[in-house]
């Protein structure tokens, strides 16, 4: 009898993965144990810090600057979360931040320095909106999923143990705040903080229109001496998340299964703004010039060591390493 290759998967619960985890679509020679019951802050932390899981959905940026320092983990092309972010840009109503340039010489917070959408965001403003990254005054809350060696002109403070960068901006305590998700302030309404873009969706149509990005959130990470012992793993891995999103997006055409009123119609919108697969998996070129754009985000802001480029992070896909016969390893 051949045995299947036992891995644990630590991801996000997507509709993406539902048919791989499920078993509608799987992968050859692997049997797969799903952990999906941990935010992201969390599993980000236990894969780069102690590789807790031999494959995980990580923070891209945490693991371009593991990557450049020569850490034992691997990863493949599929990308199992994408946001805009122009809309998490957050300012205290009293600061008298109106312009993205306004944040020159502010106090701004984000929950870490690493956190893939606030280097995506620290990148645009300075590209994009003439915004320096050195020219703020950065706070963070949490410690950092790699060890940085940060350029001696950043400005860059901790704040107090039980401190909580959220109430610091309601408060007014720093000016404004780039963080991953929408804040709780936002969502309740509070008229102490608001948007930098009042229209964060059309500034975001025009990123993409000028640049092709819809920025890639994370990637998918492999204990690197599960490579070097099977080194199949890698193509046949990428082929099942591929099946999977694949019948996933297709399950996602019926509007039935979905609790919007407008569904279809958002479907449809986006397929106009971003193509037919704006969620497509491998190193196409519009995948490569996202990559390669964080990368290079990572490498000017000096949490990487060096300038990474797409061959550099992740694992040839050649078809022929992929395995049939469970049986060969």
């Amino acid at each position: 009898m051949s045995k299947n290759l036992h891995l644990t998967l630590a991801c996000g619960d997507y509709e993406i993965i539902r048919p791989l985890r499920e078993g509608l679509v799987k992968a050859d020679g692997i049997d797969l144990t799903f952990i999906t019951n941990m935010d992201s802050t969390t599993r980000h932390w236990r894969f780069l810090r102690n590789r807790e899981f031999d494959v995980a959905e990580v923070s891209a940026s945490g693991y371009i600057a593991a990557k450049a320092a020569g850490q034992d983990l691997e990863a493949i092309p599929v990308f199992l979360h994408r946001r805009f972010r122009h809309g998490f840009i957050f300012t205290n109503s009293a600061s008298g931040i109106r312009k993205p340039k306004d944040l020159i010489g502010r106090k701004v917070g984000v929950k870490s320095y690493i956190v893939t959408a606030t280097l995506w965001l620290r990148g645009i403003l300075e590209e994009h909106y003439g915004v320096p990254h050195q020219s703020i005054d950065w706070y963070s809350q949490l410690d950092e999923d790699v060890d940085l060696s940060l350029p001696s002109g950043l400005k860059l403070s901790k704040i107090s143990e039980g401190k909580n960068i959220e109430d610091m901006l309601a408060e007014g305590e720093i000016d404004a705040l780039l963080h991953p998700d929408i804040i709780k302030s936002i969502q309740t309404h509070d008229p102490r903080v608001g948007r930098l873009f009042k229209d964060h969706k059309a500034e975001e149509i025009a990123y993409f229109q000028r640049t092709g990005i819809f920025p890639i959130m994370h990637v998918t990470a492999l204990k690197r001496e599960i490579v070097q012992r099977h080194p199949w793993v890698a193509i046949n891995l990428y082929k099942a998340f591929d099946a999977s999103r694949r019948m996933a997006m297709q399950r996602m055409l019926n509007p039935r299964i979905v609790p919007l009123a407008w569904y279809r119609e958002a479907w449809e919108e986006q397929e106009a703004i971003l193509g037919e697969d704006p969620w497509a998996y491998g190193l196409g070129p519009q995948n490569r010039t996202n990559i390669e754009t964080l990368a290079r985000y990572s490498f000017e802001q000096g949490l990487s060591s060096r300038l990474m480029k797409a061959e550099d992070l992740f694992l040839p896909l050649d078809e022929g390493r992929g395995r049939g016969d469970a049986s060969r390893y």
